[in-house]
């Protein structure tokens, strides 16, 4: 049986060329494009401006790439945690409202290769990239879609390492035939591979956050491999070169583990890496996860942590806690369990 061509994540020139192949009437093009991105419609039967003849051969030989999620939980804090489709495996995304907004946290691979120690998706290691269809389907087909104000890709996988995608996804979301959205209510998050880093700053103006979690060499490699190849002080020198006018941020992601990166020569190494870039940090409280020696720090010693960096001049705010009773808070997504 052939498999049909997913029309969700194309462009309107990409549309415009199918409706050609099939000889229907050029205006189709837009119509569907309409139908898909604006109106968010799953399926060509619902599209009631287009021909029968336009719907069935359609039908025949494409499809709009839209799919439920086939499971939900809903964490006590309210924070909800979704598994969709993908292909062979299944995928998570995390819904999470907050009084006037709502963030959707988008996986963008099956697994992922960067085997950061704390991250549960590392742990299963490396499934796929998600098509842009795939990464768009958590958000078109999510049941609270009208609610959201922002996005970020903090999900399963490296971003980054899923670039062209990635970025078709992010096409699709700010363009205007797409949702339109402001560039700056969606943040990207990289582990720091630099080429795909250089190349985003270049081609994006979406908001950017890097995954840190130590300002120093040796110990940032012992929990993230990708030090060896990107450096964080490399990492650092490629973003100072960027020139981030205008509403575009830059954060840095940090998780704080008790009694190790964060004493006082961390808070000077700190200071002394980022100096007057314009960036904020953001705090993560550690999540626990099996066999590993890591403990998470307690209140007092993550606000103490965060004063003393704002003393040095370093915007720094502790991130809340979500989701983390359903497996839905940061690094603990995993479809380890769930894969066929």
């Amino acid at each position: 049986m052939e498999e049909k061509e997913v029309l969700l994540g194309k462009t309107p020139a990409e549309i415009q060329e199918i409706v050609n192949n099939l000889e229907l009437p050029k205006f189709t093009a837009k119509q569907i494009t309409e139908w898909i991105y604006k109106k968010q419609c799953a399926s060509f039967e619902e599209m009631s401006n287009l021909s029968k003849k336009a719907r069935a051969l359609l039908s025949e030989h494409y499809e709009v790439g839209m799919y439920q999620p086939v499971k939900e939980q809903v964490s006590t804090d309210g924070t909800k945690k979704y598994l969709f489709p993908a292909g062979e495996h299944f995928i998570e995304s995390a819904y999470i409202p907050d009084r006037e907004r709502a963030t959707l946290c988008v996986s963008s691979q099956v697994g992922c290769k960067m085997d950061c120690l704390f991250c549960a998706t590392g742990k299963q290691g490396f499934q796929k990239n998600l098509s842009p269809a795939e990464i768009l389907n958590q958000i078109f087909s999510l049941p609270e879609f009208v609610t959201l104000s922002n996005i970020v890709f903090m999900g399963m996988g490296e971003p980054l390492d899923n670039y062209d995608n990635v970025m078709r996804a992010l096409e699709v979301l700010t363009a205007e035939w797409g949702l339109a959205w402001s560039p700056t209510r969606i943040t990207v998050s990289t582990c720091g591979l630099i080429p795909n880093l250089k190349r985003f700053l270049e081609e994006s103006k979406c908001n950017l956050a890097i995954s840190m979690h130590s300002p120093f060499h040796d110990e940032r490699l012992k929990i993230m491999p990708v030090e060896k190849a990107y450096p964080i002080k490399e990492v650092i020198h490629t973003v100072k070169q960027h020139d981030w006018h205008g509403q575009r941020r830059l954060s840095f992601e940090y998780i704080v583990f008790k009694d190790m990166n964060d004493t006082g020569d961390h808070i000077k190494e700190l200071a002394r890496l980022l100096g007057s870039l314009r960036c904020r940090m953001n705090l993560i409280r550690f999540h626990a996860i099996p066999n590993l020696p890591m403990k998470s720090p307690d209140n007092l010693s993550m606000a103490s942590f965060r004063d003393a960096l704002n003393n040095k001049g370093i915007i720094a705010t502790i991130r809340a806690s979500r989701g983390q009773d359903i497996d839905a808070a940061c690094g603990l997504l995993s479809t380890k369990n769930t894969l066929k």
